[in-house]
């Protein structure tokens, strides 16, 4: 099922739009040795945006990866310099797929464009992983939180 919602929302959900404009935002960013972090995030985030249904953004913590230091300070200007403006676009696009309410498969592209719309607030420390592995770290996670 996610394979046939990820073709479909690549040809008319905005999937492609999504992915060029993470893809576009990544080779802008990648253009200084400051902006390098942030464009692989962008590239990361572009594969998402391409094929999200039937995966998960999660944070790096949850896979055993240490948070690199700042990764809050980055998210925050990211948030300034890229975040704000590719979520009001994933807003947007969102919006319009509700509008086209007499098709059913609009409501399912409006929520992926606002679940997009979230991640441009905080791309830093995420990769995609599939929904069960995802469900399977959350509950590794709570389990050991009980335990302790």
């Amino acid at each position: 099922m996610a394979i046939a919602g990820n073709i479909l929302w690549l040809l008319f959900g905005g999937g492609i739009v999504a992915w060029i404009i993470w893809i576009l935002l990544g080779l802008l960013l990648c253009c200084t040795v400051v902006g390098i972090p942030f464009g692989i995030a962008a590239f990361r985030i572009a594969g998402f945006a391409a094929f999200p249904f039937g995966r998960e953004l999660i944070d790096t913590r949850l896979l055993g990866e240490p948070r690199i230091t700042g990764t809050s300070l980055a998210n925050f200007l990211w948030v300034i310099l890229a975040g704000l403006w590719l979520a009001v676009i994933h807003v947007l696009l969102g919006i319009s797929c509700f509008l086209a309410f007499f098709l059913i498969f609009p409501i399912f592209f409006g929520i992926a464009h606002f679940r997009l719309a979230g991640i441009c607030f905080a791309p830093l420390g995420k990769r995609p992983v599939s929904i069960e592995m995802a469900q399977e770290l959350r509950r590794q996670m709570a389990a050991s939180a009980i335990s302790s």
